[in-house]
């Protein structure tokens, strides 16, 4: 098994909100782009232009703020931060009110984006150019979008054509710090829309040759990084989908939709850690492949069935060279491991109307996983020994049922549950079993099943046409994922097939007043964490010359410094959120957001440990300014205090160290221009200060990039 690599499956799925009305007339060339039938549920009100909101980003205000992955546009939204994984894997990392990847699953038109392996979701992979917008609920996510929403669900929504003829081409060249070439993004879209159908194509790509590191930076350790251009960081994505519709009257619709995307990237080393040995890696291949059915169908005049049915598969290769040059593979270290994923499944969802003022909804999710892996290693000799491919295949089911009760015309009681189970089918290793000596051989580990149960009620009353107040409990649980079950982490593991789900019990109020130019959201957050999983140091462990059970252990013989996943950890995170824009004068808007989050996480065995990755108070703030007809000058401002991140350069007997870091202010400024009402141009820049911060230990952010655009739409 790839210790720290990722098999990704696209699967599971998000119900989405009810489709658009269609009508007998010409489509209005106004309506929204967005895919309808590929968003999830979310219930705040969606914001206008590059307003930012708690619950959704549009695709205005993420070419506007230059965001063209989606770490980077999440960002920008209250209540999410983005930060990096370290090491080699170079990930970039996406936390929602400070739960992580493993708790809050990412979607793409509903449809699931998951890794069975390990769920080391690399935010930075996914393009955000041609989509149309990102959905992001937090603490209370519906159990009709599926199971494993511990803390929250972010969703990719595509886009979909709005009128007979809808172009829009959009291109971009980055500069680095010294005004030198560093790569390029691009996204291009043609569709149709006609009375009963629509039609849509898109591309979109994103190139970086380099990054550089800010001027400031001083060379610790000049073998590993010596500033200026960041040694490999280059990166290379792209994405193409296209989908057909067909909409036969007012109140069904019906789509197939196809993507595929190619992704390649580098992997930055440490720039002061001399005590762990360098890991020259390389990710080559990193492709998606994903076809989906997405419907709505009204039964009679009080009921309406939505059905999903999918089909992803994703080919990686992860390559280990014997040096920084990436030329040579002939050490014991030195490997290839490709990974070949394939999932399948679908779900149906059932609103009934009992009366006008109750609504009863039901819906089953089905997805299988089957991740294929084998390696590839290399000796001093030359000789390259290529494993037996090794199979983890996997069925999750859930079944949920909610019923949305109107006690008033302004006041609505939600009342959801649903119940969770996943069958494991196999799931092989290769090599030999711990504490076993001997050759390496095809094993099984032990199958256990498991199962789960989620429950949530939220009030939502819509106090006056201004204000909206709403209050919600959520207790959500996610299954741990074969690498936190079954890895033994290079024999320094002890397996936990009985490893016990996780659990988050979420409690929010908050609400939005809008009164003319002024638009205020806010809401209060409570999360209580329990059944965490950690790695548990354990007794010595005993040896045994059997590869087979039952194994027999050998006197005297016993294994000491190993851990096991366990469920001992236990938490409360809490916080704040505000958002706040308005139209100061005709031309002249303003918009900022406010995080403040807490997060005590612990377990008795490790009194040192910090959860890492979030900052205590976060921000953004922008001012969007228009002087003179069809020119806009949005300078914005993101900023961020410290997070705790563990200091990597320690030996293994050592005691860990974590301390706080990451603290930015990173001014950014952008300038368009309407040469006619369908050619825009644009200029700008981020981290203009170019300010020097790390967000995780040893792995500085890039300094200052500037970049020119043209948006071309019809």
């Amino acid at each position: 098994m790839r210790f720290t690599s990722a098999a990704l499956l696209l699967a599971g799925s998000i119900l989405a909100t009810p489709a658009m009305a269609q009508t007998d007339a010409a489509p209005a060339p106004d309506a929204s782009d967005r895919f309808s039938l590929g968003q999830i549920i979310v219930t705040a009100p969606r914001a206008q232009g590059i307003e930012i909101d708690s619950n959704s980003l549009s695709s205005d205000a993420i070419y506007t703020f230059s965001r063209t992955a989606l770490d980077d546009a999440v960002n920008l939204m209250p209540g999410v931060s983005a930060g990096n994984s370290g090491g080699t894997r170079n990930e970039r990392l996406v936390f929602v009110r400070g739960f992580d990847r493993f708790q809050v699953p990412l979607s793409i038109d509903g449809i699931r984006v998951y890794l069975p392996a390990d769920n080391r979701l690399d935010y930075g992979r996914f393009l955000t150019t041609d989509i149309a917008e990102v959905q992001v609920a937090k603490g209370y996510a519906s159990i009709l979008d599926g199971p494993g929403a511990m803390g929250g669900a972010i969703n990719l929504v595509t886009r979909k054509p709005t009128k007979e003829l809808d172009i829009d081409v959009r291109g971009t060249v980055n500069f680095d710090n010294d005004t030198d070439y560093a790569g390029y993004s691009t996204s291009a879209m043609v569709g149709t829309k006609q009375v009963n159908w629509y039609a849509q194509a898109s591309y979109a790509r994103s190139f970086t040759d380099h990054w550089d590191l800010p001027n400031d930076f001083t060379a610790k350790v000049p073998t590993l990084e010596n500033g200026g251009a960041r040694d490999f960081s280059r990166t290379e994505d792209w994405r193409v989908n296209a989908k057909v519709g067909f909409a036969p009257n007012a109140t069904d619709e019906y789509a197939l939709s196809y993507t595929y995307q190619e992704g390649s990237k580098g992997a930055p080393l440490h720039i002061s850690d001399t005590v762990t040995t360098a890991r020259f890696w390389d990710w080559p291949q990193w492709n998606i492949t994903s076809l989906y059915f997405l419907s709505t169908t009204a039964l009679g005049d009080r009921a309406t069935l939505k059905t999903r049915a999918y089909y992803n598969q994703f080919d990686s290769i992860l390559r280990s060279f014997n040096d920084r040059t990436q030329t040579t593979q002939s050490r014991p270290y030195a490997f290839d491991s490709p990974y070949e994923d394939r999932a399948w499944g679908g779900s149906a969802q059932l609103d009934f109307d009992v009366t006008e003022m109750d609504t009863l909804r039901l819906a089953f999710h089905y997805r299988h996983d089957k991740h294929v892996e084998f390696q590839t290693s290399f000796s001093t000799a030359g000789v390259a020994t290529t494993e037996p491919r090794q199979t983890q295949t996997e069925e999750t089911f859930s079944a949920a049922l909610e019923n949305e009760l109107r006690l008033s015309p302004d006041l609505t009681f939600t009342l959801g549950g649903s119940f969770d189970w996943r069958n494991l089918i196999k799931a092989q290793e290769y090599g030999a079993p711990l504490g076993t000596s001997g050759a390496s051989v095809l094993y099984n580990y032990p199958r256990r099943d498991s199962d789960t149960w989620n429950l949530q009620g939220r009030f939502d009353w819509q106090a006056s046409d201004a204000v909206a107040l709403h209050a919600s409990l959520s207790s959500r649980a996610r299954f741990p994922t074969i690498f936190e079950r079954f890895s033994q982490r290079f024999n320094t593991a002890i397996p936990n097939p009985d490893l016990k789900a996780e659990r988050a019990t979420n409690a929010e109020i908050g609400g939005s007043w809008s009164s003319g130019p002024v638009r205020v959201e806010g809401a209060l957050f409570y999360s209580w964490v329990r059944n965490a999983i950690f790695g548990v140091a354990t007794p010595a462990y005993p040896c045994t010359a059997s590869t087979t059970p039952p194994a027999v252990p050998t006197a005297g013989c016993v294994l000491t410094n190993l851990t096991q996943s366990r469920n001992v950890g236990k938490g409360e995170y809490y916080g704040v959120e505000l958002s706040v824009a308005a139209t100061i004068l005709p031309g002249l808007d303003v918009g900022f957001n406010y995080t403040g989050i807490k997060r005590d996480l612990d377990y008795a065995a490790n009194p040192a440990f910090r959860p890492t990755g979030v900052p205590t108070h976060k921000g953004f703030a922008y001012l969007d300014w228009a002087p003179i007809e069809g020119l806009h000058i949005v300078p914005n401002v993101d900023l961020a205090s410290n997070r705790w991140t563990l200091f990597t350069a320690t030996p293994a007997s050592a005691a860990q160290v974590y301390y706080r870091t990451g603290a930015y202010v990173n001014a950014g400024l952008r300038v368009d221009y309407a040469l006619t009402p369908q050619i825009d141009i644009g200029v700008g820049g981020r981290n203009l200060l170019d300010d020097y911060y790390t967000l995780t230990d040893g792995f500085p952010e890039p300094g200052r990039t500037l970049f020119a655009s043209v948006r071309v739409h019809y």
